[in-house]
């Protein structure tokens, strides 16, 4: 498919689009994370040094919030990826610098929590910030549709991974926090799958091109930050992230919102197309017991 038609789609779905944005502006309540961030228990870090035996969380949820925090901290790459893709005067760049401005909450929240509790070691958080937007991100979206593909599926992960690290932190204020931004998530994540949603209507065979690419090599955008194969496998042997839940919670819920299986008027590519999309739970089912046998993990 030439690029043209790419931005026909994309034309042919903008009342919807402007619909769904309409929808999130409705259903959303704007929030203030300095509501949420105890900030009595703020200290001096020049006259008290941070030590580990500060810290009040369990040493997989520290793992927990300091990783998405340093994913939500690359936000201005995944800005400009979709800004890359997407037309910049019309209701695409609207929500793009809605998105942001709401996803930018989410660093400020989790960065002034973990820095007042405490609960991260603040020379290496900020190190690691450093780093990881020195490295930036770069995307491998081959067209505007695996954007909304792809970012439909991060958004509900991210739901989840921040959802399951606030119930793990056994802390009312983390908790809250977490739960918080999950909310957030879980909005822009009924966004762009509605967006893949009507795209499906308007062009199933082009749509599921993309959702194949996007869902079989799917990753987080955090692969930039230090230590990231050490913190994931914490992560996953935590139970707040990993390929089960990636399965149960992220692949199966899509392939049945979008209906994949129930599909017709395709070509005979785009039937091939959408019969390996139906296998790919199965695949990522092996993947994750496979990982799991490795680490002894109980399933």
């Amino acid at each position: 498919m030439a690029r043209d038609e790419y931005y026909e789609l994309l034309e042919a779905v903008a009342p919807t689009v402007a619909r769904l944005h309409a929808e999130h502006v409705e259903r959303r309540e704007h929030w203030y994370a300095h509501d949420y961030v105890p900030w009595e228990k703020g200290r001096n870090f020049r006259t008290e040094p941070w030590d580990e035996s500060q810290a009040t969380l369990s040493p997989e949820v520290r793992t927990s919030l300091v990783f998405n925090l340093l994913t939500e901290d690359n936000l201005p790459y995944y800005h400009t990826a979709l800004e890359h893709h997407l037309p910049h005067d019309s209701v695409y760049g609207e929500w793009n610098r809605r998105w942001t401005a709401e996803e930018a909450q989410h660093s400020i929240a989790i960065r002034s929590y973990l820095l007042t509790s405490r609960n991260c070691d603040p020379n290496e958080l900020e190190d690691d910030r450093y780093a990881t937007m020195s490295r930036g991100y770069q995307d491998t979206f081959h067209n505007p549709v695996e954007v909304f593909a792809y970012t439909a599926a991060q958004e509900l992960a991210t739901r989840v991974s921040h959802r399951n690290a606030g119930k793990l932190a056994d802390e009312e204020v983390a908790y809250q926090i977490m739960g918080r931004i999950a909310t957030d998530e879980n909005h822009h994540f009924m966004f762009y799958r509605g967006v893949i949603m009507e795209m499906l209507n308007e062009n199933p065979s082009v749509v599921l091109a993309a959702v194949y690419r996007v869902l079989a090599n799917f990753q987080m955008p955090g692969t930039g930050i230090p230590g990231y194969l050490r913190r994931s496998v914490e992560m996953a042997k935590a139970a707040v992230y990993n390929l089960r839940i990636h399965n149960d919670r992220v692949i199966t819920p899509l392939l049945r919102d979008w209906k994949i299986d129930q599909l017709t008027d395709l070509t005979a590519q785009a039937r091939e197309v959408q019969q390996a999309i139906m296998e790919l739970p199965a695949k990522v089912l092996r993947r994750a017991e496979a990982f799991e046998r490795r680490f002894g993990m109980a399933t």
